[in-house]
């Protein structure tokens, strides 16, 4: 019997705002440049790619697009995606070792 494995969207495993907060913030420690863009896509997925369309007159293609495990999101895309996450970029000096 042959194995089947199908994609599976997380988005519906981060539905509240702790968990979301918790995978940006994840991401964002991780200095991975994509799975920022992927976590920061999956939060948006969580709430409403619809709503994220609207809000930031970014169409739902692009957003797919630049918030996937692929994606590279520029500043024009990612601050208004961020804003209408009610998020906002936080640049704080690292601490000295």
């Amino acid at each position: 019997m042959e194995t089947k494995i199908r994609p599976v969207d997380t988005a519906s495993l981060f539905q509240s705002d702790e968990d979301q907060l918790f995978l940006i913030r994840d991401a964002i420690a991780s200095g991975e440049p994509h799975y920022i863009a992927h976590a920061i896509g999956v939060v948006a997925r969580a709430r409403g790619l619809s709503a994220l369309e609207r809000e930031t007159g970014i169409k739902r293609q692009t957003l797919n697009k630049a918030l996937s495990t692929k994606g590279n999101p520029t500043l024009e895309t990612l601050l208004p995606v961020l804003a209408a996450l009610n998020l906002r970029l936080d640049v704080r000096e690292l601490q000295p070792a």
